[in-house]
């Protein structure tokens, strides 16, 4: 292929344990599988050349203008490429149906319709799949009826042709160049199972077209259960699925994002794998469902994180670690696969994550957050889980770490690890005593109120007139626009709005908001980053709150204009309003259905005034 497309020209098809990206081009470039966090059999996103890919698309042939639009159908996850040309107009259909098991499967399927709808139209297919992140070698061997197989280490892909279309081997792949006719209809089945595993049966037209049936009725179903009708329901409606299709149905654990190795700047070094359970990002993406509607969701989590409360335990000795494996397993470790080149050159490329073993103290404020919004916090084990870490926290809370941006440089006392570890004791307190559950509230009173001080003599700038980033420095940090969500300080209390506007005049450009400053703040890693799309719609909730709605709504409607052209996020707005980081990020589309919620009900208050 040897270039690469943008990384906002995708969509995203999962089936609820994995999920693949599209291409504006037609190109599946990116698929994990069985499990999000599985080696790649589709990688070129990281490498064009050496990462593999399956394209199926209008052929380019030369004299021919082509335009290319890329949809959602309406409120699901069926994705269609169209391409429109002076000779016909044909179009993709990419779909995975649901596995709302709650047990891992092997299999997974993932189909692409492909039909005419006027004049005449000539696709070119091409599957190339590169095992093991394109570390691994395959086998290809016919399996009857014109399908094929590649077998990987431990997976195999089958691929089935469906329709007026042939499939011919070229070096252990496959290609195939066909033509269809206005209402002429053709599909390829991509099957993935383990090594060895019995030849799925042959899929029929008329099974595909109940299959693509059955996808469609799931997420109009699904999203039924959405409680938002506020202002901008079809972008909150496609931040929900987005993080419906990031979350593992066997364990309810969402991850960061579907990909690894995307570049906060291109050609930089910061480029990470968010392909886990991040404690901190999960218990806000349940917590911003459940607030829609989506109390299954929200319970799903909650029953994975009592799991980790009550495990023992971690290596490093703290009861939680900040991220895990999608199936609860702590173990994450980081190597470097320099045999890629990385998105534009942007390397080194990583799989695992060496930030698990960090010490972020605010993790079991953002756990409390995501326990306490039920009722249900689980049998009596649950609750003496819970009281056994709040009470290791109250003699281990006053210690400096990492914080929640996950810097690879000095520990530091960060204002935001403090105020979470504030929310785990307040939030404990209003269980325990709302359900009449044993704890040693008067200990864990003294301890919240002497964080409470703490943040207030250390946490506060006097002369910036803000909290800061962290104790002994006067740099702002965007991660306490949380202060007032979390019932820390009322939102429009004097020293708050004092610093809303410290940060306004710092990190905000155009609506759009910086982390921090990395070069007043060093985090121990080279080159820059761009705005935080998570950020910009923290600083929107709480304008809001602040009843600041004028640039609140103003500064909303222009980060829509941010998304990409299926509504998608990933972590990262550069320079010139480009999309950087991994992608979807699921932190920016909880971020998105907050502030919706958030300023749609403001908006509401002041118009009945």
């Amino acid at each position: 292929m040897g270039t690469y497309v943008p990384i906002a020209e995708h969509g995203m098809v999962g089936d609820l344990q994995t999920a693949a990206l599209v291409s504006s081009e037609g190109t599946i470039d990116w698929w994990c599988t069985p499990r999000f966090d599985s080696p790649s059999i589709f990688a070129s996103l990281l490498d064009s050349e050496r990462g593999g890919y399956c394209r199926l698309a209008a052929a380019k042939d030369d004299g021919e203008a082509e335009v290319v639009r890329q949809l959602y159908l309406s409120d699901t996850a069926i994705l269609v490429t169209r391409f429109m040309s002076p000779d016909g107009v044909g179009e993709v259909v990419d779909f995975m149906v649901p596995i709302e098991s709650t047990e891992p499967t092997a299999r997974h399927r993932l189909i692409r319709i492909v039909r005419v709808v006027r004049g005449t139209l000539t696709f070119t297919f091409e599957c190339r799949p590169r095992f093991d992140y394109a570390r691994a070698s395959h086998e290809f061997a016919w399996t009857g009826d014109g399908s094929a197989v590649c077998r990987g280490p431990g997976l195999d892909l089958h691929v089935q042709a469906v329709g007026s279309l042939t499939l011919q081997a070229e070096e252990g792949d496959l290609t195939s160049r066909f033509t269809l006719e206005a209402g002429e209809t053709a599909a390829i089945v991509l099957t993935s199972d383990e090594a060895g595993s019995q030849v799925p049966a042959l899929m029929s037209r008329d099974e595909i077209r109940d299959t693509f049936q059955s996808c469609n009725l799931f997420w109009l179903g699904w999203l039924r259960k959405s409680t938002y009708r506020g202002r901008w329901q079809d972008m909150v409606n496609r931040s929900a699925i987005t993080l419906k299709l990031l979350t593992y149905a066997p364990t309810g654990a969402p991850i960061a994002a579907l990909t690894m190795g995307l570049p906060e700047q291109i050609g930089g070094e910061r480029n990470w794998d968010y392909r886990y359970t991040w404690v901190r990002d999960a218990s806000l993406s349940v917590r911003a469902l459940r607030d829609i509607g989506f109390e299954e969701e929200a319970n799903a989590f909650r029953r994975w994180l009592r799991d980790r409360l009550g495990a023992g335990g971690t290596a490093s000795g703290e009861p939680l670690q900040i991220m895990y494996r999608i199936d609860g397993d702590p173990h994450l470790s980081e190597e470097v696969l320099d045999h890629l080149e990385g998105y534009r050159g942007s390397a080194p490329v990583r799989a695992g994550n060496a930030a698990a073993d960090q010490i972020q103290l605010d993790i079991y404020g953002e756990a409390l957050y995501a326990l306490s919004a039920s009722d249900d916090i689980g049998s009596v084990r649950h609750w003496r889980d819970v009281t056994k870490v709040l009470d290791w926290l109250a003699d281990h809370w006053d210690r400096p770490d990492e914080g929640i941006w996950e810097t690879r440089g000095d520990q530091k006392d960060f204002t935001y690890s403090r105020l979470m570890t504030w929310v785990a004791f307040d939030r404990g307190i209003r269980v325990a005593t709302a359900t009449s559950r044993p704890a040693d509230i008067a200990r864990w009173t003294r301890t919240r109120d002497e964080i409470f001080d703490q943040i207030l003599e250390r946490g506060w700038h006097e002369k910036r007139e803000a909290f800061v980033q962290h104790y002994d420095s006067d740099v702002l940090d965007a991660s306490i626009l949380l202060m007032p969500k979390v019932g820390f300080i009322p939102p429009r209390d004097p020293a708050w709005l004092s610093t809303l506007d410290a940060m306004g005049r710092e990190l905000v450009s155009d609506s759009l908001v910086y982390r921090y400053n990395p070069e007043a703040s060093p985090d121990g890693l080279r080159g820059s980053e761009g705005t935080f799309s998570l950020c910009s719609f923290l600083y929107i909730e709480a304008l809001a709150e602040a009843d600041r709605l004028v640039p609140a709504r103003y500064g909303f409607d222009k980060m829509l204009t941010y998304a990409n052209h299926v509504g998608l996020f990933a972590e990262e707005i550069g320079p010139s309003g480009e999309q950087l980081g991994n992608f979807p990020q699921a932190f920016t589309h909880l971020a998105l259905i907050s502030a919706a919620v958030t300023l749609n009900e403001h908006i509401e208050k002041a118009l009945s005034r």
